[in-house]
């Protein structure tokens, strides 16, 4: 053999080596991970199916199965119980609740910055603020009164006397004009809307509820012999909302339409126009630090928040709610 046969010849097996050992490498990062969702497939979980549909996932060594969440379905419980491996926590409030109550659940990254909570009016009932509506009835949920309704109590003046039960029906709704009631900026509105309604829209984040919406929560003893693929998660996770929030969704659409058949594109479109209309994912400290961002201070923001609701106490710990070392490294951004 020729010199240059041989050398080309040494190419070729160097070549074919460096093919192998890069294909092993690659099926050797593609770990397998289960990640629970807060409720059935919608288009506000767009950053972890677009994280799918795009590659993204993939590129990163990741085998991501997505679970549907619902009424029926405890995704921290699952969590504690090791059948998955992320679980989409509903609130910071929330997550400090498991530490509270020594649940071993710790926060890894704030998909969403703002909480999508709302109250809903109707324009014609003329209310210019929150405190206007102090005294008059409110449909809330059992579950509401846990969470965002003690800050209402404590901000507003809100009182218990003007609970009433909000069954996820929106008939009361549409045939007073003078209700008010709970709903999620992305869902209750739109649905009014399509029922010839006018609804008027009160993002409570936007008058001091200072909760985060959808984190990304992992049991504490998994992230150290895990770490590694907890920041691969977080990092595909994060770019997979910046693909969802500016780029092509259709795939995405496609795909939760699958898991969901209940869902269509005019509410999907609807629920990605108003995320990024009111900064859900882009805003306070993901302006700057990237999707995802958690600082110490929000986090006691949101801590004396429920201090001054009385949901907690002085002197509690609740800085083992979460750990900021994933996020915060401006992944993704442009």
């Amino acid at each position: 053999m020729g010199r240059l046969n041989r050398l080309l010849h040494g190419a070729v097996l160097a070549t074919a080596t460096i093919g192998t050992v890069l294909a092993a490498q690659t099926a050797r990062a593609a770990d397998k991970l289960k990640f629970i969702a807060d409720w059935t497939a919608e288009a506000e979980h767009g950053c972890y199916y677009q994280a799918r549909t795009a590659g993204i996932y993939d590129r990163h060594g990741l085998d991501v199965t997505i679970l549907p969440g619902g009424p029926q379905v405890n995704g921290p419980q699952m969590l504690v119980a090791g059948a998955v491996d992320v679980a989409l926590i509903s609130s910071g409030m929330q997550a400090i609740g498991f530490t509270k109550n020594n649940i071993p659940i710790v926060v890894v990254a704030a998909i969403m910055q703002k909480n999508e909570q709302i109250l809903m009016t109707h324009k014609s009932a003329g209310y210019k603020s929150l405190a206007e509506m102090k005294g008059h009835p409110v449909m809330i949920s059992a579950f509401s009164q846990e969470s965002f309704w003690p800050w209402l109590r404590a901000a507003y003046g809100f009182t218990d006397d003007m609970i009433r039960p909000y069954t996820f029906n929106l008939a009361p709704y549409l045939h007073d004009k003078s209700a008010i009631q709970q709903g999620y900026l992305t869902s209750e509105p739109f649905a009014a809307g399509q029922a010839g309604a006018d609804p008027q829209v009160w993002l409570l984040s936007d008058y001091g509820y200072s909760d985060f919406g959808a984190l990304l929560g992992v049991r504490k003893a998994w992230i150290s012999d895990h770490r590694d693929v907890v920041q691969r998660f977080v990092d595909a996770t994060i770019e997979g909302c910046y693909s969802f929030l500016d780029g092509d969704p259709s795939k995405t659409f496609a795909e939760i339409k699958h898991d969901n058949p209940e869902m269509t594109d005019a509410q999907m479109t609807y629920t990605r126009d108003v995320m990024k209309q009111y900064g859900i994912i882009e805003s306070g400290d993901a302006k700057t630090l990237g999707i995802g961002a958690m600082t110490d201070a929000r986090w006691k923001d949101i801590w004396y928040l429920m201090v001054k609701a009385k949901i907690s106490r002085p002197g509690e710990n609740y800085s083992a709610a979460y750990d900021t070392s994933f996020v915060n490294k401006k992944v993704g951004m442009h």
